[in-house]
């Protein structure tokens, strides 16, 4: 598929394949423009797509060119631009820049894409988790559960929202890749960015409620129902992790 695709498109290669879990990645080069080739290695990564271009290069990287399971897009400048901000002492710099491009995914859109995995669906792995470990995870499953069950400000969820799916675009500025494609309340998508960039900055007592404080301003949140989506999403890691 990828010589294919990469003949079909005028592609040519500008760095080695990357492979993830979900997908293939390849640099390339596109009627003279530095692009990324995606192609689905698994249909959960359908969706994201589908969300991609119906952002159309608002707060996201923009679509070139989509068939099947291939996707084109622009190509970031620099892939490590905030966890290098959040691990040289502007953490809340990269915070403030993650609630912002939020913000602009979140932002009301007519007629959003068919085919979004609702939150329940997403969650659906933590309650086996819960039974199995117990302790905080039972915590985390009946929060989860609780919020779950009455909805807040439902729409189209990023899904995975972290300092490695937020990159430098330049003169684009920040835009996010990789959505998983989600739909549900918008408090969800800042839980992952309290698991990143790494333990020792995300584990930090200190560091962890200065980010509340500033998320929970910058986004207009409750502080209360943001701990709860942190609680329920660091659950929810866990039993993908064990599994």
């Amino acid at each position: 598929m990828l010589s294919e695709i990469t003949h079909r498109w005028g592609l040519t290669a500008d760095g080695p394949p990357q492979h993830t879990p979900g997908s293939l990645l390849l640099p390339v080069l596109w009627r003279g423009q530095r692009a990324m080739l995606k192609i689905a290695l698994n249909p959960e990564e359908l969706p994201g797509f589908d969300l991609m271009a119906w952002w159309n290069g608002d707060g996201a990287a923009r679509v070139f060119a989509r068939q099947g399971q291939a996707l084109l897009l622009e190509r970031a400048q620099d892939a490590q631009a905030l966890t290098q901000l959040s691990r040289t002492g502007q953490d809340d710099a990269a915070c403030r820049i993650l609630c912002a491009v939020v913000a602009q995914l979140h932002a009301p859109r007519d007629q959003p894409p068919a085919g979004l995995t609702p939150l329940a669906v997403w969650f659906q792995g933590l309650e086996a988790a819960a039974r199995q470990h117990a302790g905080v995870l039972r915590s985390a499953h009946a929060t989860a559960c609780e919020l779950l069950a009455a909805p807040q400000d439902v729409g189209c969820l990023h899904g995975d929202i972290h300092h490695g799916n937020v990159l430098d675009f330049g003169a684009r500025g920040w835009l996010a890749i990789d959505p998983k494609g989600l739909v549900g309340e918008r408090g969800f998508d800042y839980a992952n960015l309290f698991c990143n960039p790494d333990l020792a900055t995300a584990g930090d007592a200190q560091r962890f409620n200065r980010r509340v404080d500033l998320v929970t301003e910058a986004a207009g949140l409750q502080r209360q129902r943001l701990l709860q989506w942190i609680l329920a999403w660091a659950g929810l890691s866990f039993a993908w992790h064990a599994e």
